[in-house]
């Protein structure tokens, strides 16, 4: 670098085709003072494979040459340019380099996700969302373990009060719909079975799908858009008003104290609600069967129980238990996790809802496959 002059001759940039690629004369004083060529404007042609540099009658220089060349470098990393800097004097290749270090590249514009990334995203939000439910089934499982050895710590009182909401208060809802599914196949069958003469096997249909898939999976549904949202809801907001922090702060498990009541009254009420729906969905079969095909109360009943035995009943019960069970965690888990907000709040009841149902059809497709091995 050579020391500025008055009649110093102004900076220049000539560019001249090579063999390789593109070669920049580099002549001139170079001073923030003065004006300095434009590499946006030298470079509206193709970009070339490779540039090299010409500084012979490079005079004096400071930092207008070493953005120069930040300009020149930048546009050859987007374009795929190789940038030859190498015969560039040491202290000014120095100084370029610095100023690469330092400078915010700025991401491209179009960033949206293909496909592959969407599917490894979603794969890996799938497989943590697994982690957390098993390592809360597992809190879920110490938890009941512990208290079963101490019963005297269970709170009676709540589990007994969360079984009235969830289950007695629950009986006109899950009642009418499973009214109205009985209802429901009872209209489908006939119009099946009418034209092949088998009117009485209506009875067959409504009692064999109530008591084996229909009235435990309907009473699942409701409860968890019922009680299983509801949970979400009162644990999310204590979570909110930092009542879940101050039971960890007195040293009280959340799980024993607010989880493990919900879970035990749904699991307990669920296989009485499912009889109770498996009655109201035969009755309402019962009805349709002798308004609309002349089949009498008695004859639908002696059909129905030469169809319907104890595994199909136990079938059912064991279904209902399950669901209980995946509504309660389920409900209780996306409380515990919900934001400090009232729209965190909400994020968790919905989470809890599509959780739950997500995996009562889950279970139902694996007890299915299970009990046809079984023979049940």
């Amino acid at each position: 670098m050579s020391a500025p002059t008055a009649d110093a001759p102004p900076a220049t940039a000539e560019l001249s085709a090579t063999d390789s690629g593109l070669c920049v004369k580099l002549a001139g004083d170079w001073r923030v003072t003065r004006s300095t060529p434009d590499w946006d404007k030298l470079s509206r042609n193709t970009p070339p494979a490779r540039i090299d540099f010409e500084f012979s009658q490079l005079g004096y220089w400071d930092s207008s040459l070493v953005l120069f060349l930040d300009d020149v470098c930048n546009w050859c990393r987007t374009h795929g340019t190789y940038c030859n800097v190498k015969p560039l004097p040491a202290a000014l290749r120095d100084l370029a380099s610095q100023l690469e270090d330092k400078t915010v590249h700025p991401l491209p514009a179009n960033r949206s996700p293909d496909f592959l990334t969407l599917v490894g995203n979603a794969t890996l939000d799938l497989w943590e969302k697994t982690k957390q439910y098993s390592n809360f089934v597992g809190q879920c499982v110490i938890s009941g373990v512990y208290l079963a050895k101490h019963p005297q710590k269970f709170r009676w009182r709540d589990a007994t009060s969360e079984m009235q909401r969830c289950g007695a208060m629950a009986l006109p809802i899950t009642g009418l719909i499973a009214f109205l599914v009985g209802v429901i196949l009872a209209y489908s069958g006939a119009i099946i079975l009418r034209p092949f003469g088998g009117d009485i096997w209506v009875a067959d249909l409504v009692g064999v799908t109530m008591t084996r898939e229909m009235g435990a999976m309907m009473t699942a549904i409701v409860i968890a858009g019922r009680t299983g949202a509801s949970f979400a809801a009162e644990i999310g907001n204590m979570r909110a008003n930092e009542e879940v922090d101050a039971l960890v702060t007195l040293g009280i498990r959340p799980v024993d104290f607010l989880v493990i009541p919900r879970i035990v009254a749904l699991g307990v009420m669920m296989p009485l609600l499912a009889i109770y729906a498996n009655a109201l969905g035969i009755l309402g079969g019962a009805i349709i069967a002798w308004g609309l095909l002349d089949i009498p109360p008695p004859a639908y009943w002696v059909e129905l129980l030469t169809i319907v035995d104890t595994s199909d009943l136990m079938t059912g019960l064991i279904k209902a238990a399950t669901f209980g069970l995946i509504i309660g965690m389920a409900g209780c888990l996306r409380g515990l996790q919900a934001e400090r907000s009232a729209s965190g709040v909400g994020q968790a009841t919905t989470s809890a809802v599509v959780t739950a149902i997500t995996l009562i059809i889950t279970f139902d497709a694996i007890y299915a496959v299970i009990f046809n091995i079984l023979g049940w």
